[in-house]
């Protein structure tokens, strides 16, 4: 079968910047001929003019499209297929991988019914790049969602998730499911500010990390949100709401254990569960919760859980504020001029002193201002080297000695032990006797 030249030629000239391949072919005879040299399948050595295209592509097909793709492309390329949906439409496309040199490729075959109603167009483009730009575009897309809900810093879903979270729970409340069943847990992280003004928003940030972890290890079935700066929504259901109570009790044990050891974060809580009766929204379980978290709050800022755990520190002497005051001015001054290791200073007068942070925090001490801290830190010190520890700190307090040869080691809030060499001196008053007992220690 011949085609006019100057046809072929106009064709061709017209498609061949759009396509890396195109057959003409006849549907009634099934002959074909090649507009375009193909740029994609050259190893296969296609006859370019032909008595089947349909036999061509049965086979050849399975030697370059993806084996995933190919039950799909030989169906939708069979005569009957293609009459079929070329008289519904006169054209059809359909995407799919070839693999050449083995390398995989996106394509898309795109098929044409000619005016005369005879002839068929089988175009095929190489559509990689457009492949790759809706990829890039769709992870674009996913990672600007995932920020929009999920909170930065410390990796759970943010106020944003929490609100489309409370309006799909209305709307399930309006319905009047009978099945609904569903706990609200509100928690604040206790002394954030505190932590912030002291050691700085980078350790507030790792206490708020630290939080959401512990938070989401108790939780585990549990949607979680951060929805402001120290406060956290956890909306039980499920497995976690059956065990509720439980849930809840274990937050609470380890939050009082952390307060009293100074080894994770205090996190006040307060639970409310979905009443039908009274309920008529997400917000009235919330605004309970919320209730019942702040006092919570107010228990642990007292020293108490509840349950007769009481702050270990006694009081026995009340501390003038200007006794503080000089306290805290001179431990700044021996802070500034230390350069590293941890710093204490004791009021010997009142036995009350003042423990760097970080030393607070690395051991578990009850606070960074404590009274009786000497026997306090006696507890940490290894059984194996108390008796010469006394022994030292006994003949420097008294101006007997110095304790520049002692070194003992202090149990760390894990159990593991770390060696400590101390530089310890005594300020005197002005009529020679001890009055503030300080110094330096650095871990070896």
């Amino acid at each position: 079968m011949k085609i006019d030249s100057l046809a072929f030629n106009q064709i061709a000239m017209t498609l061949a910047g759009h396509f890396d391949s195109l057959f003409y072919v006849d549907m009634e005879s099934g002959w074909y001929t090649e507009f375009i040299p193909t740029r994609l399948f050259g190893e296969l050595h296609i006859p370019r003019e032909g008595n089947d295209f349909f036999a061509m592509f049965r086979e050849n097909a399975p030697k370059c499209v993806h084996p995933n793709d190919l039950k799909l492309i030989l169906h939708l390329h069979e005569k009957k297929m293609v009459l079929e949906k070329l008289s519904k439409n006169h054209s059809f496309s359909v995407s799919c991988r070839i693999v050449m040199n083995g390398k995989t490729m996106h394509v898309r075959h795109i098929n044409v019914l000619c005016e005369d109603q005879r002839h068929v167009l089988f175009c095929m483009e190489n559509i990689d790049d457009e492949v790759q730009k809706k990829e890039e575009q769709r992870k674009i897309l996913l990672s600007a969602e995932r920020k929009a809900r999920v909170d930065e810093l410390t990796g759970i879903k943010n106020k944003n998730a929490f609100a489309e979270c409370t309006r799909a729970i209305d709307r399930r409340i309006q319905a009047v499911e009978k099945e609904l069943c569903f706990g609200v847990v509100m928690c604040d992280v206790n002394d954030l500010k505190r932590f912030n003004d002291t050691r700085g928003h980078s350790f507030g940030d790792e206490v708020l990390r630290r939080a959401s972890r512990m938070l989401s290890a108790i939780f585990q079935n549990s949607q979680m949100f951060r929805i402001g700066g120290d406060e956290f929504a956890i909306v039980l259901m499920g497995e976690d709401y059956e065990i509720r109570e439980e849930l809840l009790e274990s937050l609470r044990k380890e939050s009082y254990a952390n307060g009293r050891m100074r080894s994770g974060p205090v996190i006040a809580s307060g639970m409310a569960v979905f009443e039908p009766a009274r309920d008529t929204r997400f917000a009235d379980v919330f605004g309970r919760a919320d209730s019942q978290m702040y006092e919570n709050k107010k228990l642990l800022k007292s020293g108490s859980s509840g349950k007769g755990i009481s702050n270990a520190t006694v009081m026995e002497i009340p501390v003038p504020e200007a006794r503080k005051h000089k306290l805290d001015g001179l431990f700044g001054a021996l802070f500034t001029a230390a350069g590293e290791g941890y710093v204490f200073l004791n009021d010997l007068r009142y036995d009350y002193s003042r423990w760097a942070l970080s030393l607070v925090d690395d051991f578990g001490l009850p606070s960074e201002y404590m009274y009786h801290a000497g026997k306090q830190w006696q507890q940490f010190v290894h059984p194996d080297d108390l008796a010469q520890y006394r022994k030292v700190v006994d003949a420097v307090v008294n101006g007997k000695s110095e304790m520049k040869y002692l070194c003992y080691r202090a149990r760390r809030p894990d159990g593991t032990y770390v060696w400590f060499k101390p530089r310890a001196f005594i300020l005197n008053d002005d009529q020679g006797n001890p009055e503030y007992f300080g110094g330096i220690i650095i871990p070896q």
